[in-house]
C-alpha cells in the first residue's frame, strides 16, 4: 500500500519529529521498597535557610550604584528560586512516599497519616508564596512529624539530632 508506514520504529520517529518527546521523572515504581523521608527534611531545612537569607538581605539604598542594585536583585532571585524548588521537592518526596509506600493498612494503624501529608502539601505551597520564617519553621516541623510517622510504620524508633546546617533545626533519624 503506497504511503503507508510499515515500520513502527519509523512511525515513532516521525511522531517524535512532529511532537518533541517530553522528559519524565518518576520513582522506579517496581516497587523497590526503598523509601526515606531524609531528602524531604533536607529540602524543608533549605526552604528555612533561604527565608533566613532573604530576611538578612539588605535592600540597596536609594542612591546605590546600578551594580549594587543588580547584585541585590540577583541574590534575591536566586534565594527565591532555590526556596521554591525545595518547597516543591518537599511535596514531591512526601507524595512519592505517601503514594508508593503507604498502604491502607498503614492508614488504618496511623489514621493521622492523611492529615499529616495534606498539611505538608499545603504548608509547602504556603512557603512558596511568601518568605515568612514562621511558615518555613512550620514546614520543617511538619516534615519531622511525617518522618517520625514513616519510621513508626517500619517499626523503628526515632531520634532527633541537630542538623548542623546553617538553618539550624533538627533531623529525624531511625534507631535500631
Amino acid at each position: 500500500m503506497p504511503g503507508r508506514i510499515r515500520s513502527p520504529e519509523l512511525g515513532n520517529r516521525l511522531v517524535d519529529a512532529l511532537v518533541a518527546p517530553r522528559t519524565v521523572y518518576a520513582h522506579c515504581d517496581i516497587p523497590c521498597g526503598i523509601y526515606d523521608p531524609h531528602e524531604a527534611q533536607i529540602a524543608a531545612l533549605t526552604v528555612l535557610r533561604m527565608d533566613q537569607l532573604i530576611g538578612e538581605l539588605a535592600m540597596p539604598a536609594m542612591d546605590a550604584k546600578p551594580e549594587e542594585r543588580a547584585a541585590y536583585a540577583s541574590k534575591l532571585s536566586r534565594y527565591t528560586a532555590v526556596k521554591e524548588q525545595h518547597s516543591e521537592k518537599v511535596k514531591q518526596e512526601v507524595r512519592v512516599i505517601w503514594g508508593d509506600y503507604f498502604t491502607p493498612d498503614h492508614v488504618k494503624q496511623y489514621p493521622q497519616a492523611h492529615e499529616v501529608v495534606w498539611k505538608i502539601l499545603k504548608q509547602a505551597s504556603k512557603t512558596r508564596q511568601g518568605t515568612q520564617l514562621a511558615d518555613a519553621e512550620e514546614l520543617v516541623k511538619q516534615v519531622q512529624a511525617f518522618a517520625e510517622l514513616f519510621w513508626q510504620t517500619k517499626g523503628a524508633k526515632t531520634r532527633r539530632q541537630p542538623s548542623l546546617q546553617k538553618s539550624g533545626g533538627e533531623i529525624v533519624y531511625p534507631t535500631a
